[in-house]
């Protein structure tokens, strides 16, 4: 067995085929013996009990006591008369006694081997019963036996059944195990022949049904050896077998791998960029403080006190980059299932009303607030409200006013700032893209994706669009329900 498995898949398919096509060849070409056999056998049954049926004659009653008066040679005694017994197909005619004596009617072509079987018949012979078996004459020739009760005919038709008697006949089984012997070896050479056959259909299929799982192999190695996601298996439209299956699922695999790879680079790349300005103005500001100390050349008090203003500034704004950048990335990982709960959606959506009143103070903000219970990791899904308020606090003129409604499973925050230019509304999730107009304003760029990837891992959607009379809405929708799960407090 453990050979077995360590061989190739081909291979192994081949063997099972073959050995499936050997069994059932063996299992047909002993039936077919066997039931050829039992045909050939019963025509040497039918033979036999055919010649059984034919007058004895009266003769033969005499036979018996010159075979009890000559039983040092009884093979030697013949009846004067076989009946009208004439031997077909070389029949063999001999009649024993109780006591294992024969005489061999003169057409035998030989004496047949006595058993007990055939005297226990002549002891106790029953009318109309005999017995076939497998035997040989006296020079090993084997022959088919028909042993039945003796009996003579009478001058008016009835027969007489004598005691202590019985008569054998026999045919020649050399041409029917001839027969056999060809048939047998007949079959074994046509279920060699098919067995090696099979053998051969059964790799060539298996190669040609495994040719495609070949690709997919090479395929595999190319990309663990190159890492070249861009590879794929070319699978016809309309095929939907395992193999199909198989390689649309591989060449899924591979794009969602490259598009995974090519944003992480992406996100990588913007990272960089976006750190490299707050980093190289920190990088200035501290160089110009740390020469000021070096040469001894102090800097004025209010210029001093505007440059460590800026170094929080950064430092600050840095801080903010890494966070958004470690929310992202968490995001990216997924949610895990033991910190998904069914929320309140009204808590985290207050949560963030309290942070956003006190980031604009000046400003009117309005909530309008139903039940709705969803299915989210708490602290997630109230950063993403909290994006969504900050960025309608930043945009909001002094004075203005926000309105914040959740009804039927749909939360929206809308202001009534300048709003979004129609041509940058399809680029507002993507990561690090600011709008010209905001690029002034403190922020990383990733506050919206943040968002777009929290509402998407909790089931919903979230778009921006210009609101009526100018300002930007945003919408979040969540599935869940208006009441509480039992058991909920």
């Amino acid at each position: 067995m453990r050979g077995f498995k360590s061989l190739p898949l081909r291979s192994r398919l081949a063997l099972l085929v073959a050995a499936a096509v050997a069994f059932a060849v063996a299992a047909v070409s002993v039936t077919c013996w066997f039931i050829v056999q039992g045909k050939l056998y019963g025509e040497l049954n039918n033979e036999l009990q055919s010649s059984a049926t034919r007058p004895q004659g009266r003769n033969l009653a005499s036979t018996i006591q010159n075979c009890g008066n000559n039983a040092s040679d009884p093979s030697g005694q013949t009846p004067p008369d076989s009946g009208g017994f004439r031997a077909q197909f070389e029949t063999y005619l001999q009649v024993v006694t109780t006591d294992g004596q024969s005489c061999v009617a003169p057409v035998s072509p030989g004496k047949i081997k006595i058993t007990d079987s055939d005297t226990d018949l002549a002891k106790h012979p029953v009318t109309g019963h005999g017995t076939f078996r497998d035997g040989t004459d006296t020079k090993g020739n084997p022959v088919r036996v028909l042993t039945v009760p003796l009996t003579i005919g009478n001058p008016d038709g009835t027969t007489t059944l004598i005691k202590d008697a019985a008569t054998m006949y026999a045919v020649p089984l050399k041409g029917t195990n001839s027969t056999l012997n060809e048939l047998a070896l007949v079959l074994l050479l046509v279920g060699g022949i098919g067995v090696v056959g099979a053998g051969a259909a059964g790799l060539w299929v298996a190669r040609a049904g495994l040719r495609p799982v070949d690709k997919l192999t090479d395929a595999v190695e190319h990309v663990a050896r190159t890492e070249d996601l861009t590879i794929r298996i070319p699978v016809t439209e309309d095929s939907d077998d395992e193999i199909a299956r198989l390689s649309r699922s591989f060449n899924s695999m591979t794009a969602s791998l490259a598009s995974s790879r090519e944003l992480q680079q992406q996100l990588i790349a913007d990272a960089g960029h976006e750190l490299r300005t707050p980093l190289t103005s920190l990088r200035t500001n501290i160089e110009l403080l740390t020469r000021s100390e070096e040469t001894g050349r102090p800097i004025p008090p209010a210029d001093r006190k505007a440059l460590l203003a800026s170094v929080k500034a950064q430092m600050t704004e840095l801080a903010a980059l890494i966070g958004d950048l470690q929310t992202l990335s968490r995001s990216d990982a997924g949610t895990t299932a033991d910190r998904v709960e069914v929320v309140d959606l009204r808590d985290p959506v207050e949560a963030a009303l309290r942070r956003a009143r006190l980031r604009g103070p000046e400003l009117t903000i309005t909530a309008d607030l139903e039940p709705w219970f969803v299915r989210a990791e708490p602290s997630a899904l109230e950063r993403a409200i909290v994006n969504i308020l900050d960025n309608a606090v930043k945009f909001s003129p002094a004075g203005g006013t926000v309105d914040v409604r959740l009804h039927g499973g749909e939360l929206t925050v809308r202001d009534h700032g300048p709003g979004i230019p129609v041509d940058e509304l399809p680029h507002v999730f993507d990561r690090f893209w600011r709008s010209p107009d905001a690029r002034a304003l403190p922020g990383s760029g990733l506050g919206l994706s943040i968002v777009a990837r929290t509402v998407q891992q909790c089931g919903g959607s979230v778009e921006l669009n210009r609101a009526e009379g100018g300002g930007t809405i945003a919408s979040v929708r969540l599935p869940g329900a208006p009441t509480a799960p039992p058991g909920m407090p």
